[in-house]
This record gives C-alpha cells, structure tokens and sequence, in this order.
C-alpha cells in the first residue's frame, strides 16, 4: 500500500516562503511521478507541479502560475519530492496535495493528505 505524507504547510505572509514536503513509502515501483495539485476553498483542484521520471533522470513540469516562483525538486532515491514556494500571495492560500503518478495503460494516482498553506494579506 503506497502512502503519501505531506508536511510544511503553515501560515505565512504575502511575499514570504514555504518548502513542502512529501515522502512516499511502500512503493515497488521507480518510474513514476511524483508532483503537487492545490484545492482553494470553493475551486476545483488545480495542478501546480510535476517530477516526472525518465530513462536519464527527472524531468520537471509547472503551471503557469507556478513557473517563476515555486520550484519542485526530488530526492536521488525518487521517494521524496519537494515544493519550494517563494514570493507567495494571498490567491495561494490552498490545501496542497503531494500526487503520485503511475503512468501506464491504466494510470494510477496515490494522494496524500494534503497540507494547508494559509497566505495572510
């Protein structure tokens, strides 16, 4: 059973930063995904970014929005991914999901629980 835990979400003020955190265990597989979907109050879930992997290492995929200000990273082993968020604004403020991805002809999503950041104006 994979399992998805996120930390490092908390309350921050408008132009501050935050590092998200999320390890997976219980995974057999090492090709796959590992990225980060955010939920506003009253919004769909959204993307925000992507670690994906290849034969010669991670690739990295941002919304837009995302693009200048957050970067996403992961660790060697590909267990761990992070999500260093910087220059936040209050329209951040969100419930952050850590995803992992399993691509194939029948893909496979594992969500972790999410973790709140909270950008005070």
């Amino acid at each position: 059973q994979v399992q998805m835990v996120e930390s490092g979400g908390g309350v921050v003020q408008a132009g501050g930063s935050l590092r998200l955190s999320c390890v997976a265990s219980g995974r057999t597989l090492v090709n796959v995904d590992m990225g980060w979907y955010r939920q506003a109050p009253g919004k769909e879930r959204e993307f925000v970014a992507m670690t994906r992997w290849t034969w010669r290492g991670y690739t990295s995929d941002y919304d837009d929005f995302a693009k200048d200000r957050f970067t996403i990273s992961r660790d060697n082993a590909g267990d761990a991914t992070y999500l260093e968020m910087n220059s936040l604004k209050p329209e951040d403020t969100a419930i952050y999901y850590c995803d992992e991805h399993v691509p194939g002809p029948v893909p496979v999503d594992y969500w972790g629980q999410g973790t709140q950041v909270t950008v005070s104006s």
